[in-house]
């Protein structure tokens, strides 16, 4: 019986004995394993200077014990690494000519508790291999500023707890890959400085906990995705890629968004309504036309505004407005005029302010010649009704709408002609004695004065102030707007130019006609007339838009100008064999009336012709007011809209 007791007691002890070693010796031997792995990492790496802290020591409590330097951070948990920063010195010494960045990566794999890994500067070459996919608990990866090459390997996905890759600086090739958007905690991506390729990836739209998204100096193309569900979204940054043309759709978060050194040319006077976050913008060195927004200025959190090297128009006042915070501001080579502003000026010492390249006034920073950045209406040359017989006819068409889908024709059924440049063309063509035009009773004193205080301007002039702002176009968005003028576009022609139909990025469809300027023609010949016609708002006129000029690539000359209207669809055949009702009929003839009155009255000097024709009035779909409805006039008259 004791020696049954005794084997008992033996066989018990015998069992925790096995038990325990079946629970710790792993400890001891993952212990020497990621021990041995720190060696073998620093014989891979060419004994770096960043691992001379290595020598001497045996066990993982040595290692602990390393102090962190700017070149090494080793980070131990309960006897295990949790954390791995290595810095070289650009690849120096150089890697063994027999490195091999699989059997590197296979040798990480010894540390099994590895939360962050950064390999930084070290020369890493070659293909990063399949085996980084075996470590499972990174949380952050930075493998940047090396000569890691290949594509980004489809076995990052399997890092389920990834929250920052960074590969920075590296040779990568390739698309964006669209797993990315499978890693649920992914919060910062960075991929600047490599050789992808080919368009982002849509489901890149998808990763809602992502905070930062930087992919500059790349090969990337084509458009962006609409980021507006990137809520947690707070830095982009595209820059030197060839994004475009149309600004992407951005979260409301962000707190800086970098475009600079891209393709985009449209759609970013909308883009950033709700990005009251936003500290810095750099738009530089694209192609972004349209009105420069004052706003930018003013915005509630910027600090560095750079829009330098595009072809955004308007006027600079000296009031305008700027945060008090505003450190940098890169105004420079725009089409910009008039007057810098105040706020600009102020505290110079501690704000960095460029504006050369552009048209304002009274600056010591090298500017152009007010007409490159010319904000008023330019007037153009109008071929006489002798060429109209060599044009192509669109009396036929007409303006529709589809409110529910279908398109109802308009008929047109009075003419109201105004020929805005008449006069400027009898003097240099034809003559015309029975149209009296704008300027025949205007000196050469400031016009836009003269409209201001004179004594009589009619109240109907208030009912356009709902047309959208003339502006200057810049050609870019016109080739745009009509497919680089395909022919399918074209409306008419004749000897002195084209008109077109197009469709703005803001979904405007617009007629564009465009007209030739002699080389040697002086500016101001041009820019009188027109000065008046873009003061001639008015709900029963076809309103220009504004305008554009193209020139001479040699001598800057202008060759051809673009006048802009608004037209609400495509032109279409009206429907045969519909009539107007008489009441119809009299609410048709109450607006031509009204569009007339106000040519005659509504500004002075006041404008009067002859030239009243029924196939220059169109209707909206429904016969009456209400609807934004124009179409570019046969001889470049203004026409009656309702």
């Amino acid at each position: 019986m004791v020696l049954m007791a005794k084997l008992v007691c033996h066989s018990h002890l015998l069992l925790l004995i096995i038990v325990f070693l079946s629970l710790h010796p792993s400890s001891q031997l993952q212990q020497h394993t990621q021990s041995q792995t720190l060696l073998k990492i620093q014989q891979l790496l060419n004994y770096p200077s960043a691992l001379t802290s290595f020598s001497h020591r045996s066990n993982i409590r040595d290692f602990c014990k390393i102090e962190p330097t700017p070149s090494l951070t080793l980070s131990c948990y309960e006897g295990n690494i949790t954390q791995l920063h290595i810095i070289g010195n650009n690849g120096f010494p150089p890697l063994p000519r027999d490195f091999s960045a699989d059997y590197f990566f296979a040798t990480l794999v010894g540390l099994p508790s590895l939360k962050v890994l950064s390999l930084v500067s070290l020369g890493l070459w070659g293909p990063m291999p399949a085996s980084i996919g075996h470590l499972s608990s990174l949380e952050i990866l930075n493998v940047s500023t090396n000569y890691l090459s290949g594509t980004v390997p489809l076995q990052l996905s399997y890092l389920r707890n990834l929250q920052t890759l960074i590969l920075d600086h590296n040779k990568f090739t390739g698309q964006v890959p669209g797993w990315l958007s499978s890693l649920p905690v992914l919060a910062v991506l960075s991929l600047k400085n490599n050789m992808l390729n080919g368009s982002l990836p849509y489901s890149l739209a998808s990763l809602q906990t992502l905070r930062v998204l930087c992919l500059s100096s790349n090969f990337l193309s084509g458009k962006v995705p609409d980021l507006r569900n990137l809520t947690n979204l707070q830095v982009l940054d595209l820059e030197d890629n060839y994004f475009g043309p149309h600004f992407p759709s951005m979260p409301s978060k962000l707190v800086t968004l970098v475009l600079r050194k891209n393709k985009f040319r449209l759609g970013i006077q909308t883009a950033l309504g709700s990005c009251y976050q936003l500290q810095k913008l750099d738009i530089s060195l694209n192609g972004f036309v349209g009105p420069f927004l004052s706003s930018w200025l003013s915005r509630p959190s910027i600090k560095y505004l750079d829009i330098a090297g595009n072809k955004l128009t308007g006027l600079l006042y000296k009031n305008m407005t700027c945060n008090s915070e505003l450190a940098f501001v890169n105004l420079s080579s725009n089409l910009l005029s008039r007057d810098l502003p105040t706020c600009l000026k102020r505290d110079s010492k501690s704000r960095v302010v460029l504006y050369s390249g552009n048209c304002l006034i009274n600056e010591d920073q090298k500017q152009h010649p007010s007409y490159m950045c010319h904000n008023e209406a330019l007037a153009v040359r109008i071929p006489p009704p002798s060429e109209e017989k060599h044009r192509r006819t669109y009396g036929k068409h007409v303006v529709a709408s589809s409110a529910v889908g279908g398109i109802v024709g308009a008929i047109a059924v009075v003419g109201l002609a105004f020929m805005a440049a008449k006069k400027f063309y009898s003097e240099h063509t034809t003559k015309t004695p029975q149209t009296r035009s704008i300027s025949d009773t205007v000196s050469a004193v400031n016009t836009a004065k003269l409209l201001s205080d004179a004594k009589y301007i009619s109240d109907t002039m208030k009912l356009g102030a709902s047309l959208p702002a003339y502006r200057t176009f810049a050609l870019e968005e016109l080739q745009e707007a009509t497919h680089n003028f395909d022919d399918s576009t074209l409306l008419g022609e004749g000897s002195h130019g084209q008109k077109y139909r197009g469709k703005l990025p803001d979904g405007t469809f617009v007629a564009i006609r465009g007209l030739k300027m002699r080389k040697r023609q002086s500016p101001q010949v041009y820019t009188h007339l027109l000065e008046q016609i873009s003061k001639l708002r008015h709900s029963h006129l076809v309103s220009a838009l504004g305008h554009c000029l193209e020139c001479h690539p040699d001598d800057s000359g202008v060759s051809r100008v673009f006048l802009i209207h608004a037209i609400q669809v495509a032109m279409e055949k009206g429907p045969p064999g519909r009539k107007l009702t008489w009441p119809q009929r009299i609410i048709a003839a109450i607006g031509v009336a009204k569009g007339i009155q106000f040519l005659h009255t509504g500004i002075v000097p006041g404008v009067k012709s002859n030239n009243l024709r029924i196939k220059n009035v169109l209707l909206d779909h429904d016969l009456h007011m209400g609807t934004t409805v124009s179409s570019p006039a046969p001889k470049g008259s203004v026409q009656a809209r309702y």
